[in-house]
């Protein structure tokens, strides 16, 4: 994983809900801990069927 690309990413992000939160409009992402945790498990679910896939194959 390229670290710049994370990096870039982010701050990314941060400018994104930035501008969002100055606009006065709700942000486009998942409102609390548990819902960033449903977009991770399905990252996750992905990359580990991909692997399997690819191991198993």
């Amino acid at each position: 994983m390229d670290l710049t690309l994370v990096l870039l990413a982010t701050v990314t992000g941060m400018l994104t809900g930035a501008v969002f939160n100055a606009a006065g409009v709700p942000i486009p992402a998942p409102p609390n801990f548990a819902g960033v945790m449903g977009v991770v498990g399905v990252f996750l679910g992905y990359r580990v069927v991909e692997w399997a896939m690819v191991a198993l194959f």
